[in-house]
């Protein structure tokens, strides 16, 4: 019987590593873990899932560089192949499963676990990792013809490439299960996508495919408004289409709405400049779905990112203000940056000596 803190001296060896850029002493804790009778699966979900977890929150609150941040996730990815090296070569009696990340996300760990998790349930999985281009995932399914397509996305900005992806599967006969955080927490995006299946985590969709998912007859694509009928308003199209002058506009306006700004410097201007673009392509997504959820969730996360880097947040709100002022026609758009506003002004105050 293993013991019940097995998992959690196993998870606490392999972060220490892991923090200190220790390639060996990482694949040491999981072997370790591995003979004294934890079983893989147990290893890729209740240790490295939640490690990579805690890597991308060191780095949300400033603790972890980027550059470390790639490291550890870079180790963790070593660990992973690791472990699947020494196993012998399950017989894949299952069927054949593709895994992949759709078109521009580029966070595949999830997906990479999920894969793990399929071949050591039997499964013969076509692991195509970070970023797959829609026509190139299809040409792929015509050669394989799986028993079903696994989509990943992290962001919510990838939203649109996955609606793309997921019809286009369909298309051509093929089932689609989504997952990973941009899908929503209850699968509310998959949902509304058209996606046949939606799994919390790699568990839940082995067990989805073990109790089966029908074949979509093969179609034409469906169009957007098929799924999403809001997209009709154009609101979407035309936000997207003046990206390009409403970040410039946008950081024009910031100069008298926010006056610190007059004061940054070159790269202080380049990362003011990302953020907006940001934001814009959150609220591009927001109007996507019609879920005000996905525009204010981004921005106290942001906040929260900024305090954490000792940087004022009140740009924010001036920010939402010069975007009214060139989004004033649009009365979807409007709502969303008042919902955008309202949930910053809500946030709790922060913490002692942080900078707002």
């Amino acid at each position: 019987m293993i013991h019940p803190d097995r998992a959690a001296e196993s998870r606490d060896r392999l972060w220490q590593a892991v923090a200190a850029g220790d390639e060996y002493e990482a694949v040491g804790a999981v072997r370790t873990a591995l003979a004294a009778g934890l079983d893989e699966e147990a290893l890729l979900l209740d240790v490295i899932a939640p490690v990579q977890e805690k890597v991308g929150t060191e780095w949300a609150a400033d603790r972890f560089t980027v550059a470390q941040e790639h490291a550890a996730t870079a180790i963790n990815e070593r660990v992973v192949a690791a472990l699947a090296h020494q196993r012998p070569r399950n017989s894949a009696h299952r069927g054949r499963i593709t895994v992949g990340c759709v078109d521009g996300e580029w966070h595949a760990f999830p997906a990479r676990l999920v894969g793990e998790v399929l071949r050591l349930r039997g499964w013969q999985v076509d692991y195509l990792g970070a970023q797959t281009p829609t026509p190139h995932l299809v040409a792929h399914l015509h050669h394989t013809d799986p028993r079903a397509v696994l989509l990943s996305s992290s962001l919510p900005t990838h939203l649109p490439t996955a609606h793309t992806a997921v019809t286009a599967c369909q298309a051509v006969g093929i089932p689609v299960m989504t997952g990973g955080r941009a899908f929503g927490p209850d699968g509310r995006y998959a949902r509304a996508l058209g996606a046949d299946r939606w799994a919390a985590d790699a568990r839940a969709a082995a067990a989805a495919l073990e109790s089966g998912i029908a074949r979509p007859a093969p179609s034409a694509v469906r169009q957007v408004v098929d799924d999403l009928p809001h997209l009709a308003d154009q609101e979407y199209t035309m936000v997207v289409r003046s990206r390009g002058r409403l970040v410039k506009q946008t950081l024009a306006d910031l100069e008298d709405r926010f006056p610190a700004m007059r004061g940054y410097g070159e790269a202080q201007r380049e990362r003011t400049a990302e953020d907006v673009a940001h934001i814009i392509d959150f609220l591009a997504t927001a109007l996507y779905v019609d879920d005000a959820q996905v525009f204010t969730t981004f921005l106290t996360w942001t906040a929260g990112i900024l305090e954490a880097r000792q940087v004022p947040a009140g740009s924010l709100p001036a920010g939402l203000d010069a975007m009214s002022e060139q989004l004033r026609e649009f009365p979807r758009t409007l709502g969303l940056l008042r919902d955008g506003a309202a949930a910053i002004a809500s946030r709790p105050e922060p913490r002692p000596g942080t900078h707002v």
